[in-house]
């Protein structure tokens, strides 16, 4: 399309910001301006990328469409301003080298699933890169997690010590190809190469198991071809071993999804109980076999990020129980790295004919500890666990777990915002008033850091309680601040005076300090990524929260904006008997709330709850209790469902966080009510009471003597859990037609852990739609506590900018 002979020639300038470096925007703008027939040039600066072009009219205009419509796949465009400038009558387009120091302030793009035209490339015999594993370009692969600092560079990166071949090179030179500017360009010859070992000695063991089997042949960086480390590794993986595999940001422990006995073996080294395992498939037909999928999660499962997603096991579904047990839902992924899908590929080859290829896919790590991601670290801690090693030599120098998401109350929601997110920042609607440090929770801990209008959410760091993950919540805050060029002036946490995130805010000689209420910053977190300031009615739902009263909070309903909130009600206080014992053993809050609701005659009930308690223990309890020793109160609604779980014999002790609610909730899903996709104003709840006090208290006594007239009259244990979701949905809802009535609010902001639980999210939100509540809930973040650290940035944010 070039310019018309005689048409009046224009120049303008356009500054585009968001993702819009390392991602192929340049090369994508220099063939948009050669297709246009416009001049000028296309940097990299401190605002962004930075284009001057000049043609005609016609041709500015289309060329505008093309940028903001047709944007490379990695690219995010965040703002375009545009200026008219004066022509220089240049006779062509060129790209330009980056003003200095133009990166320090690039956004760097999140690590990536192979691309299409990479995986024709890998699969294609006659491309050079034909079965290589780290084949990738300026549209996929590594980002993130290889990056060592700014600017983004190859030399700033952990591929600096592979440099480029002749013909690599000439590609990445060339502003035509997609590999231009790749950072991680490589083929067989130059780039990073596969091992497979011997766990326990570190021998190569992959040459001769390949060659026994009679395997493929890769090529080695001299040019010779030996055998395939990728295929012996599919092989040990059929025979039931165990494999460390490397990945994008870590290892994985991996052994065969249909394997019983090697997941349960992989269970009792990695020290994992119950939790359910994630699970990779080749493919979107073999996900199908597993799992009901609708399009919506069909999406998430193909999208470049490549989440793990949650999705409904099949009755009939092969997996291995103990992968996840007495689970209804899978967690699935598809193949995000060129190793992933060769892998794959053999790993089905290998398999008996007509079984799903499934491989057990679990962080590399020893339950409570951070992924492993550098090599001797994962060799000394994964040792005892794996069998074998299938590693390479191209470092990791930033841990990235993977994410874990599901489709809920009809988009995508969170459960871990890890790799194929991070860093990638959320705008904000307002100007933060400083550079600003936000150090999250306790448990699921991410910490948030930002500037300007864009906040960095981290990529999930884990639970704060060992030094190992201590060091990596240290070692990521030092690492972003280094890429983005963020210098915190001021510090917010948590109001827990014994987390680890909170110790080290006030430890910082960071000169001001805001200490934000955990239940506060859930609901900012919603308010923040949605662009909203308040007030509106917040339902801050969770298992513990440190309350302005010292109390254990975690149903809080409040009026909040981002400078503060005034609780309005709350769940009925409860003691706490033992304190984290009562969360690891549902069975205390069970009897807890018996005994608040019948006194000591609930001993007498005929129910099998009370026929199986341990009277010696209960009677400590109870003392406990009464002499207020350890003992706190709590509003938390995440330890009503433990108790409803424990009430109806579900589950007495937990082997992980929300075992029991989560229970309940499948329990609940199975009822004929839920089948027939019952809506919870038609099912009668559970009575209720609220107390109009300030704040109102939200009583639950009296369902829970229902609950027991439903036992003992044997009523199906399925249609009591639903009828216990339905309750809890109508008595939120009903305490929010209450703070309407008393502040005229309207807008209603849902966030806490408690709101991973898709069954109570979508009664509930039903019930609001019924009652013409607005309302908004965490898209971008997870409800849980890794969504915490945003909250406290913008909350923190308000209140400076109050000042």
């Amino acid at each position: 399309m070039s310019s018309a002979m005689g048409s009046t020639i224009s120049r303008r300038r356009i500054i585009v910001q968001g993702i819009v470096q390392g991602v192929g925007f340049r090369p994508f703008v220099y063939g948009q301006a050669l297709n246009w027939g416009l001049s000028g040039f296309v940097l990299n600066d401190s605002q962004g990328v930075t284009i001057e072009v000049e043609g005609t009219s016609e041709a500015l205009d289309g060329f505008q469409r093309t940028l903001s419509r047709q944007p490379p796949p990695l690219a995010r465009i965040d703002s375009v301003a545009t200026e008219a400038i004066p022509p220089r009558h240049e006779h062509a387009f060129v790209i330009t080298h980056s003003q200095k120091g133009a990166e320090r302030q690039a956004l760097i793009s999140p690590d990536t699933a192979t691309c299409d035209d990479c995986l024709r490339e890998l699969f294609d015999p006659t491309d050079r890169r034909y079965r290589y594993p780290f084949i990738n370009c300026t549209n996929c692969g590594p980002r993130f997690t290889i990056v060592q600092d700014v600017p983004y560079d190859r030399e700033k990166t952990t591929m600096q010590v592979f440099p480029m071949c002749p013909t690599c090179q000439a590609e990445y030179d060339n502003p035509l190809n997609r590999r231009f500017h790749a950072q991680p360009n490589a083929c067989p010859l130059c780039g990073p190469q596969v091992q497979l070992h011997d766990q326990v000695n570190r021998n190569s063991v992959g040459a001769g198991v390949a060659e026994g089997m009679g395997g493929d042949a890769c090529v080695a960086r001299d040019g010779s071809r030996d055998p395939d480390p990728i295929v012996a590794a599919s092989q040990l993986l059929a025979d039931g071993i165990i494999l460390t595999i490397k990945g994008l940001g870590g290892y994985h422990l991996a052994c065969d999804g249909l394997n019983t006995e090697a997941v349960q073996r992989l269970r009792q080294r990695k020290h994992r109980e119950a939790k359910p395992f994630a699970l990779m498939v080749p493919d979107l037909e073999t996900a199908h076999q597993l799992c009901r999928i609708s399009d919506a999660e069909a999406e998430l499962l193909q999208s470049r990020r490549r989440p793990i997603v949650l999705l409904s096991r099949r009755p009939d579904c092969p997996v291995a129980p103990a992968a996840a047990p007495a689970c209804n839902t899978l967690g699935l992924m598809l193949p995000y790295t060129p190793l992933h899908h060769l892998l794959m590929q053999s790993f089905a080859q290998s398999i008996a004919p007509g079984c799903p290829a499934v491989l057990v896919m679990t962080s590399g790590n020893v339950s409570d500890e951070p992924i492993a991601y550098q090599d001797d670290d994962a060799q000394a801690r994964l040792a005892t666990i794996a069998e074998g090693m299938l590693t390479h030599n191209r470092d990791i120098h930033m841990r990235c777990d993977d994410t874990v998401m599901r489709i809920a109350a009809g988009g995508e929601q969170f459960f871990r915002r890890s790799r194929g997110y991070a860093p990638e920042p959320v705008s904000l609607s307002n100007e933060l008033p400083l550079p600003l440090l936000a150090c999250g929770g306790h448990l699921k801990n991410t910490f948030c850091i930002g500037k300007g209008r864009q906040a960095f959410i981290s990529h999930h760091i884990g639970d704060l309680e060992n030094l190992e993950t201590l060091t990596s919540f240290r070692e990521g805050i030092e690492h972003y601040q280094r890429l983005f060029d963020i210098y915190p002036e001021a510090i917010a946490y948590d109001l827990h005076p014994e987390y680890l995130a909170t110790k080290y805010a006030l430890d910082t000689d960071i000169p001001q300090k805001i200490g934000v209420q955990h239940h506060h910053a859930h609901i900012a977190s919603v308010l923040a990524e949605h662009g909203l300031q308040g007030p509106v009615i917040g339902v801050a739902a969770d298992g513990t929260g440190f309350g302005t009263d010292g109390a254990v909070w975690g149903c809080e309903i409040m009026a909040a904006d981002l400078t503060g909130f005034e609780r309005l009600a709350h769940l009925a206080y409860m003691p706490l008997p033992g304190g984290e014992q009562a969360v690891r053993q549902p069975w205390r809050m069970a009897a807890t709330y018996l005994a608040q609701t019948y006194g000591d005659t609930f001993l007498e009930l005929d129910i099998p709850f009370v026929h199986q308690l341990d009277r010696p223990k209960w009677r400590t309890l109870s003392q406990m209790i009464t002499k207020g020793i350890n003992s706190p109160s709590t509003s938390s609604l995440g330890r009503l469902f433990d108790a409803v779980a424990a009430l109806l014999c579900l589950r007495s002790e937990v082997l992980y966080e929300g075992q029991a609610a989560i229970e309940l909730e499948m329990l609940a899903q199975s009822s004929h009510y839920v089948q027939g996709g019952g809506h919870a104003s038609q099912m009668k709840p559970y009575p209720f009471i609220i107390q109009y006090q300030t704040p109102a208290k939200l009583d639950v006594t009296s369902m829970v003597r229902a609950i027991v007239d439903d036992i003992q009259q044997n009523l199906p244990v399925h249609e009591i859990a639903m009828r216990f979701h339905c309750t809890i949905a109508e008595l939120l809802a009903t305490a929010c037609l209450k703070a309407r009535e008393q502040t005229g609010l309207n807008m209603v902001a849902l966030s806490g852990g408690v709101f991973q639980n898709r069954l109570l999210l979508e009664q509930l939100m039903l019930c609001l739609d019924a009652m013409s509540f607005q309302v908004y809930i965490n898209r971008r973040v997870p409800p849980n506590d890794g969504g915490l650290s945003l909250g406290q940035l913008a909350v923190a944010a308000a209140r400076l900018q109050k000042r």
